[in-house]
């Protein structure tokens, strides 16, 4: 501990009158935190750290808010050059990226295996921090996916919300064309030069660019294979309303142009801020890709929390997110209240706020339900190279619309993300 550490925890005995001998064991000190989004993850991380000064008020937090790219370049600009002083104690990483900074930098984060009881945790998470069995971070919120859909242009088309439970996206496909012919609005908003509808529906079947042990894995991936052909099944059908960007996407659905929605949770603020669309929405488990480990779960976004193994405060920041994070039931119940964030905290929904009904939704359980998903999403290697696939993936998906053949277009990703990687 060092001088400045000692001095705080005199002062703090010394104001509380009692012996030094009864509080050795408390800690004293200022846990600084990088993140990002002040409305999210930055207001977030002050309630955290308010729950856990209530009760240990010799420890102060410094929540620093960036922009995303700005803690990413920071973090990894300190990180090669071995310069680690000017790191905070916790600093926020997105789930696609963990592995990068894991592998590529060992040694560089502390892993809280001994501390943490991660089986409490939706597996998926859990396994996006693990490296040789130990595992590294906090993990924080979920992008557990699901499919929004209008009630009111379902009904018309002669459809119940019970016709959207538990389908496969071909069965999508062919509601879609009904919906269409009986309403004239489109099944959904679907933006070609975007990646993350590829990843939803690859993840749903328990695959990703990377096999089990990290190595890429494209031309023979048969999920990724199932993602591309649904997506070219979509277009060629022209069920679909074509977006350019996300402003131009999220219009897609606010508009009432479109009748589904299939993205994270953390959308769901933004459904709910049309209250002239209350009780015309409904939530039902995400279509199936039909293929042999498929499922009617998975996830697009997130991030964990992570404590830089340097930092002067590492086992005050570990306890701080162990206490709260990993344990606080109530904690989780208000951010879902107040901010919308479904954490990955299994036992939190059992808590009163997962189990409200949405009057938005027609009195549905929304929370409860993303919850029951998010349990069942299944677990991939995000690799160190996710956005550098990404990209290769990007580049190609346009040709889908042109009727490219599936096979030549995944040994083309495949060629163009080892040329990334290497």
């Amino acid at each position: 501990m060092h001088f400045q550490r000692i001095s705080k925890t005199f002062a703090a005995v010394a104001l509380a009158g009692t012996s030094f001998f009864a509080t050795t064991a408390a800690f004293a000190g200022e846990i600084t935190v990088w993140c990002w989004d002040p409305n999210f993850n930055v207001a977030i991380m002050k309630e955290a750290g308010e729950l856990y000064t209530a009760k240990h008020p010799e420890t102060t937090f410094n929540i620093v808010d960036f922009a995303k790219a700005d803690v990413e370049q920071k973090l990894q600009t300190a990180l090669t050059s071995g310069t680690t002083d000017a790191l905070p104690d916790i600093v926020l990483i997105e789930d696609y990226g963990a592995q990068k900074y894991l592998q590529s930098f060992p040694g560089a984060f502390a892993p809280m295996s001994d501390t943490v009881d991660y089986s409490g945790f939706a597996p998926y998470k859990v396994k996006l921090m693990t490296v040789d069995d130990k595992v590294y971070g906090m993990p924080f919120d979920s992008g557990v996916t699901g499919l929004y859909y209008r009630k009111d242009y379902l009904e018309q088309a002669g459809f119940k919300p019970a016709d959207m439970q538990d389908i496969t996206w071909d069965r999508f496909i062919e509601i879609g064309k009904v919906v269409e012919e009986k309403t004239g609005k489109k099944m959904l908003g679907l933006d070609i030069t975007d990646a993350g509808f590829t990843r939803i529906l690859m993840q749903s079947a328990g695959q990703w660019y990377f096999d089990a042990e990290g190595n890429l894995s494209i031309e023979n991936n048969t999920a990724l294979k199932a993602a591309l052909e649904t997506q070219q099944k979509i277009l060629k059908a022209n069920i679909h309303k074509p977006a350019a960007g996300w402003t131009d996407w999220v219009g897609t659905f606010t508009s009432g142009d479109v009748a589904t929605v299939t993205t994270g949770v953390w959308i769901t603020g933004t459904i709910k801020a049309q209250a002239d669309q209350s009780g015309k929405w409904g939530v039902a488990p995400l279509p199936s890709l039909g293929i042999e480990g498929a499922t009617h779960a998975s996830n697009l976004g997130g991030s964990s929390w992570y404590v830089v193994e340097s930092s002067s405060e590492k086992k005050e920041a570990i306890d701080f997110l162990n206490e709260v994070y990993a344990k606080d039931i109530s904690f989780y119940q208000d951010i879902l209240t107040t901010r919308g964030a479904v954490g990955s905290l299994t036992a939190a929904r059992t808590g009163d706020a997962y189990m409200l009904a949405d009057p938005f939704f027609g009195g549905e359980k929304v929370w409860q339900n993303f919850a029951d998903w998010l349990s069942k999403v299944p677990p991939v290697n995000y690799g160190i190279f996710t956005n550098e696939v990404d990209t290769a993936v990007t580049a190609h998906l346009p040709s889908l619309a042109q009727g490219a053949d599936i096979p030549t277009v995944l040994k083309e990703i495949q060629s163009q993300a080892e040329g990334q990687i290497q």
